[in-house]
């Protein structure tokens, strides 16, 4: 489904990817491990078409991804959601959400169909549809974010850190909603520095480490490997 091949990206003298290589298959959940700076978000930025590789390649569906712009991409079926959620405080939920559907302006009832459906994956947001998304709480925030970005019915799902910052108990729910939009039928990318919860709904995972892919397998795997242990799960 999407592909990364040798994706290397400069910021100026700064290599924040060095022949990363990655692949994620259709209906999989795949979580990108990483401290601070590893380069789990330029992966992402340039995938999405935000930033532009030096080297490498970018595949979706077999789809060659080099040059083309984010709501190409976004056409395509990948959808980006940000680290930082990146709302519009002042606009309602509602706006917020309807943003995310501007790929199916066209069908002003899949729209209505989509937006149901976000509702009712998260039904506090129904509830305060008209209130400023400035307003909600960090966790729900979140979910507005994530709601936004499966407005665009993505085929594949990127999440840049969807828990940082929240409670543990609002972390648990998010996760369980990113595993809810696996099962249903999304392909999910999932940028996550918590690792034991990621590794708790992941098919595979990816070490991440100064630009480099560091190790990859099932997670069972990484939760046996004492380095792994150490760096991230604190045990």
């Amino acid at each position: 489904m999407l592909r990364c091949e040798g994706a290397t990206l400069d910021y100026g003298s700064y290599r924040a990817l060095d022949g990363v290589s990655v692949h994620v298959e259709a209906g999989e959940l795949v979580v990108m491990l990483g401290a601070n700076g590893a380069g789990k978000s330029s992966l992402f930025l340039a995938i999405s078409g935000l930033r532009r590789l030096k080297a490498g390649a970018i595949r979706l569906g077999g789809r060659d991804l080099a040059g083309a712009k984010p709501s190409a991409i976004v056409e395509a079926g990948l959808v980006h959601c940000p680290e930082g959620r990146k709302l519009f405080p002042g606009m309602s939920v509602e706006k917020n959400l309807r943003l995310g559907a501007y790929v199916h302006r066209r069908d002003p009832a899949r729209s209505e169909e989509i937006l149901d459906e976000v509702f009712g994956m998260f039904p506090i947001l129904r509830e305060k549809r008209h209130d400023p998304a400035g307003s909600l709480s960090g966790g729900q925030q979140q979910m507005v974010a994530i709601g936004r970005a499966l407005m665009g019915r993505p085929k594949v799902l990127l999440l840049d850190e969807p828990s940082l910052g929240l409670a543990p108990l609002v972390v648990k729910q998010v996760l369980e909603a990113v595993k809810a939009i696996n099962a249903a039928g999304t392909t999910v990318l999932l940028a996550e520095q918590n690792a034991f919860a990621a590794l708790q709904i992941a098919d595979r995972a990816y070490v991440l480490e100064n630009g480099r892919i560091v190790m990859e397998g099932e997670p069972a795997t990484l939760l046996r490997d004492e380095g792994i242990r150490r760096a991230y799960i604190g045990a």
